[in-house]
């Protein structure tokens, strides 16, 4: 059996833990619209807050209930696919997930003062816009690291 170098094993073992986070099937198209509406239906939920707490519970249980498929749904079709913060992902998508977990904050706090000032419908709208936009924007920037990361690891 031939030997192989120290730097061509060192490589190989790179390319095995960089793995999960670069070869993964491609988002839908209706991904990001599907989680900026789920956002909004979140947010827009409050409109019945103090008006019918019945309708209030059933549509956050509702809501919650198609956040639970939706989990189950990407863990089955990226399999072992580590989510943000999870892990420890090659340099290019560790930049990635820092950016993402930082414009979070900022996501909330936009949509929070949309709420305060102008009210929940106008706060479920920014919702649906930032997060969709958001996704979008991210997906994208995730490709390019991911491209970056094969490029590097070949």
């Amino acid at each position: 059996m031939e030997s192989t170098p120290l730097a061509e094993q060192l490589a190989a073992a790179e390319r095995g833990a960089a793995a999960p986070y670069v070869d993964y099937p491609p988002t839908p198209w209706w991904y990001a619209p599907s989680l900026g509406a789920w956002a909004a239906a979140m947010i827009g939920t409050f409109t019945w807050w103090r008006e019918n707490a019945g309708l209030f519970v059933a549509s956050l249980a509702g809501l919650i209930a198609v956040e639970i498929l939706f989990v189950v749904w990407m863990r089955r079709r990226h399999g072992a696919l580590p989510m943000p913060g999870k892990g420890t992902p090659p340099a290019e998508i560790a930049r990635m997930w820092r950016g993402y977990m930082a414009t979070l904050p900022v996501v909330a706090l936009i949509v929070g003062l949309v709420w305060w000032l102008v009210g929940v419908p106008a706060a479920a709208g920014t919702a649906f816009v930032l997060v969709t936009a958001g996704l979008a924007f991210y997906e994208r920037r995730y490709a390019v690291a991911a491209a970056a990361t094969r490029a590097r690891l070949r």
